[in-house]
């Protein structure tokens, strides 16, 4: 009886901001890899999410989302890792918003036009449709579009069909042999996890703007008598964002370390200890330099 043929291969997901890609990426893999909010732009690295069933292995790119406005370093470091990630991979999964199509998406299929990988359609957030008909003129555009392999309609927050893009994707992927460790669930370290999921929570805590203006050092990650101690640094850019990171009497601080504390809590299965710091480094988005000595250099 002939052995089961193994597939393995790399799958990245591509869209505009705020499409669910992130969302999406820890559906598939089954546990939380990358952030999320409802604010563009949250994902800044790509991510790896590894899944790997008895003949399949996944490797999910996560990437940030591609946007129009080039204007800063940190927009151009997002999206030459956006870029960067639709080469050599076999599958692109192009993840759009169910609700409504835009300048942005038509950015993507540009971006993506001349790629030789296999490109599928998630269609995302069909949760929020009042009726699935509303559905039918941006399929219709969909189909039009070339070079599509299939177009796949699903909620990833609710996980409305993402076992049928799954299937799909495995059906799409090569023959090979597994590339990782059968246990492995990400390339990331956990001081990067780690750092990802205080800014996770420092994103969705505060006003509109000031998420895009700070940044997470990890300073100390050891194990001291079985607790995890983790120092981290939130970098701003102006004094006036750091007393409002900090908050009235350290109250907002206080409340991103609990929450940060109890996530990794979580994900570890250990008791953990969050220290955290802001610390001002100005313009520290636009420059080059800073983002490499953030570790804004690992993506492409």
């Amino acid at each position: 009886m002939s052995k089961t043929k193994q597939r393995c291969g790399y799958v990245a997901f591509i869209g505009r901001p705020n499409v669910g890609k992130s969302t999406l990426l820890n559906r598939l893999v089954g546990q939380k890899l990358c952030i999320t909010s409802r604010k563009p732009q949250t994902t800044r690295h790509r991510v790896l999410g590894i899944k790997t069933t008895k003949d399949t292995q996944f490797i999910f790119v996560d990437t940030p989302g591609m946007h129009i406005d080039n204007k800063h370093a940190m927009n151009r470091y997002m999206n030459q890792a956006a870029k960067t990630a639709v080469h050599d991979v076999d599958v692109i999964v192009f993840v759009i918003d169910g609700t409504g199509w835009t300048e942005g998406d038509d950015l993507v299929v540009e971006r993506i036009s001349h790629t030789e990988a296999k490109i599928v359609i998630a269609v995302n957030k069909i949760d929020k449709l009042d009726k699935k008909e509303a559905l039918l003129p941006l399929l219709q555009k969909l189909s039009e579009l070339k070079n599509i392999s299939e177009i796949i309609p699903l909620s990833a927050t609710k996980g409305h069909h993402v076992d049928t893009l799954e299937k799909t994707l495995e059906s799409m992927l090569p023959e090979a042999e597994f590339f990782y460790d059968e246990e492995q669930v990400t390339d990331r370290s956990m001081r990067f996890i780690a750092a990802e999921l205080i800014r996770e929570k420092l994103i969705r805590r505060l006003g509109k703007e000031l998420p895009y203006a700070l940044t997470v050092e990890i300073e100390e990650y050891s194990v001291e008598k079985g607790m995890l101690q983790v120092g981290a640094v939130i970098w701003v850019e102006r004094d006036g964002q750091k007393s409002i990171v900090i908050g009235k009497n350290g109250s907002m601080l206080k409340e991103i370390g609990r929450q940060s504390r109890l996530d990794l809590e979580k994900m570890l299965g250990q008791k953990v200890f969050v220290r955290l710091w802001v610390k001002v480094k100005e313009g520290w988005s636009d420059d080059a330099r800073a983002l490499r000595s953030l570790g804004y250099t690992d993506d492409f």
